[in-house]
């Protein structure tokens, strides 16, 4: 079978998920870390498993079904039976052809993911909330299956540690692993951050990434709904499911600051963040700003500003400062090189999404795995690390985080729907002890 070329989602299917309401959103190059008897598709239908059927779990399956030709989507997972059918109906719009799911391969309930991974899928696309990551994607790589991974991939340290054995595991195995942070499968800043690792602006000794926007999306407590449900209708605004939002959605530009650096880890980190607009309820207990300093062994420090107010200036910047000169992407979106001439990128665009997909699923067909499970581990890491910082105020060194046995969460066994977990606590910095 003819290897597929990358392709763009066209204009009308990106129409026709936002006007459903479904929202299609979303890492350093997918590399090879060595394989060994790596499955063979040359000649096979690729069956699909979803897990995890919201906006995000939709754009991935969407994605995943117009990367080959000869893909079909077989079985999908979820704790709401709602977000399933809105899934399933929007998939079936757009790819009648390719959506095989009977009604017994709709799974719901905590255990769905269980149930799907042994339906005899081949590639498992997991998008659950955060919390849930290291389980689901440790259960798909002990039961053979390429994974598509969405961003974070974890919530707390003993997540990640699950997340790289996985990825260790899918090496043995030969399986294809592909991290949903999307930034790295952008051809644009492929091209940027080759030259920076290339050492064109030369030894890195300051990085400064910002990310200032409003606020998100919320649901409205029904009068049905158990704690338990509320709260996973609304996990961002509990660190518990989402890591807080610095690990859920700034985690994607403190990755940048770690391909720059090569993914090597930094020694130490200190901040302050906290909650000083976004104090309502509904809010749960995550925080609504962040400041963070990642000092690295050589004396580099890398800087994070994060808040996400209504009603203030939005900015997104990444401004790194070398030996030999400046790498830049501006407000504008402008990647520029400086040293003693200014490189800009003016290369064709794609969109990254898609990318990420059309590269899994060809390293599938070739019997050529990717593996991009340690960085996308560390990278997670990070975030929690700086979360870490600013919920307590201490300065906690990279070993101290990664090797904490703390939990924020309940292990997935325990969820049910008359679960009363957590309490909703607020971390006070000075107080709040997080290792």
């Amino acid at each position: 079978m003819e290897r597929p070329q990358p392709k763009i989602v066209s204009q009308n299917r990106r129409k026709f998920i936002k006007e459903t309401g479904i929202a299609v959103l979303g890492s350093s190059l997918a590399f090879n870390i060595g394989y060994s008897k790596p499955a063979k598709f040359n000649q096979q239908t690729l069956k699909v498993g979803l897990v995890g059927c919201g906006g995000r779990g939709t754009g991935a399956a969407e994605q995943a079904l117009s990367a080959d030709p000869d893909v079909v989507l077989t079985a999908m997972a979820d704790i709401f039976p709602d977000r399933l059918k809105q899934s399933y109906d929007a998939l079936n719009e757009l790819h009648p052809d390719k959506v095989k799911v009977d009604e017994d391969h709709k799974f719901i309930g905590f255990d769905a993911y269980k149930k799907l991974i042994e339906s005899e899928v081949d590639v498992v696309l997991l998008a659950t909330p955060p919390a849930f990551r290291p389980d689901h994607l440790t259960t798909a790589i002990d039961s053979g299956k390429h994974v598509f991974a969405e961003k974070p991939m974890a919530v707390d340290a003993p997540g990640v540690r699950k997340v790289l054995a996985a990825a260790k595991k899918a090496q043995e195995k030969g399986l294809s692993l592909t991290a949903g942070y999307c930034l790295r499968y952008d051809n644009t800043k492929r091209a940027f951050f080759k030259k920076i690792l290339n050492g064109e602006i030369g030894e890195i000794r300051s990085m400064n990434s910002t990310r200032y926007g409003g606020e998100l999306w919320y649901k409205p407590r029904q009068p049905h709904w158990s704690q338990m449900e509320y709260q996973l209708r609304n996990w961002y605004y509990y660190d518990w499911l989402s890591g807080d939002f610095v690990v859920e959605m700034h985690v994607h530009n403190i990755d940048l600051m770690a391909w720059a650096m090569g993914n090597r880890t930094p020694v130490q980190a200190v901040g302050i963040g906290g909650r000083q607009v976004r104090v309502d309820e509904k809010y749960g207990n995550i925080y609504d700003h962040i400041a963070v300093e990642f000092e690295y062994e050589d004396g580099a420090r890398g800087y994070h500003f994060g808040r996400q107010f209504n009603g203030c200036s939005s900015k997104q910047i990444l401004d790194i400062v070398g030996t030999k000169g400046t790498a830049n992407i501006d407000r504008k979106g402008k990647h520029q090189i400086t040293t003693d001439s200014k490189w800009e990128y003016n290369g064709e665009e794609n969109n990254m999404y898609q990318t990420e997909h059309d590269e899994l699923f060809a390293s599938i067909r070739n019997g050529t795995p990717t593996n991009d499970g340690e960085w996308m581990a560390n990278t997670t890491m990070l975030g929690i690390l700086a979360r870490m910082v600013s919920y307590s105020g201490q300065t906690i060194t990279w070993e101290e985080a990664l090797n904490s046995d703390k939990t924020i969460g309940p292990a997935i066994d325990q969820y049910a729907w008359d679960l009363e977990w957590p309490n909703g606590e607020i971390a006070v910095p000075g107080t709040t002890q997080v290792l």
